[in-house]
């Protein structure tokens, strides 16, 4: 792992090989105790869930934009609480250009990988909302893939972010430059993606609800050739790079007005 010191930031570190899970560097750099949290772009709410496991006192409102995922999100909420006995999720649809929350509310907020997701040219503004509705000292965590990797290779043969990607990493440093946010650290490190299978990855890639992926047959089995070539005795393993952005709203925040 490879923490970045405060003046200028990276887009990414090739140096930086360590893997890391994100759950525990959430726990080792953010008061979650009794925190109001917000997740925009929540997508399935994998780490939604995660979270609310680990810190049972944190209060998490959830937000998606993509309605067909939100209604999923919706529909298991009762399962959430009944079977699973998790009571501190409260899912909402909504973008992070235009939050539902009042200003200065929240003390915690979370991107994950969804920044690139933002329109690019609402992406300042998204940042303008984070910083709207988080109280004080209050702090972002914004995980970025980095365009780097074996599995980035395969999803670029029919979904390349390579822009978008670029352009959410100039939105957060304009933020810090501007003084909106103000960069706390950034960390470098490998997570990791398992697949069982090809079908595994179609299911979970390819046939997301967010984004129409349009495979013709040809590039389909590309992609399929390329993705077998990795899986293994117990499936296919990548070692993703990944940068996670801590930022903090200014405790003096007349510099925003």
């Amino acid at each position: 792992m490879n923490n970045h010191p405060h003046n200028t930031m990276q887009l990414q570190n090739p140096t930086a090989t360590t893997y890391c899970n994100e759950l525990d560097l959430i726990a080792q750099h953010l008061p979650l105790e009794n925190a109001r949290v917000l997740e925009l772009g929540c997508g399935k709410a994998q780490m939604t869930r995660r979270i609310a496991e680990r810190f049972p006192t944190a209060r998490i409102i959830a937000t998606e934009v993509d309605q067909i995922q939100h209604a999923h999100n919706l529909a298991q909420q009762r399962y959430l609480s009944e079977v699973e006995g998790i009571h501190n999720i409260e899912f909402k649809a909504g973008s992070a250009q235009a939050i539902d929350a009042p200003d200065n509310s929240i003390d915690l907020v979370f991107m994950f990988k969804s920044l690139h997701h933002v329109p690019p040219t609402l992406m300042a503004q998204a940042l303008q909302e984070i910083a709207r509705v988080l109280k004080p000292g209050g702090m972002a965590w914004i995980s970025e893939p980095v365009y780097a990797g074996d599995f980035n290779e395969i999803l670029r043969l029919f979904h390349d972010e390579k822009v978008v990607r670029e352009l959410a990493f100039q939105a957060v440093s304009d933020a810090v430059t501007a003084g909106t946010l103000e960069l706390v650290e950034q960390i470098f490190c490998n997570t990791e993606s398992r697949f069982a299978d090809f079908n595994e990855f179609d299911q979970r890639i390819i046939q997301v609800t967010h984004t129409n992926h349009q495979l013709d047959d040809a590039l389909y089995q590309t992609v399929k050739a390329r993705f077998n070539a990795h899986v293994g005795a117990d499936g296919a393993r990548f070692a993703n790079p990944a940068r996670f952005d801590v930022l903090r709203k200014p405790l003096n925040t007349r510099a925003l007005l």
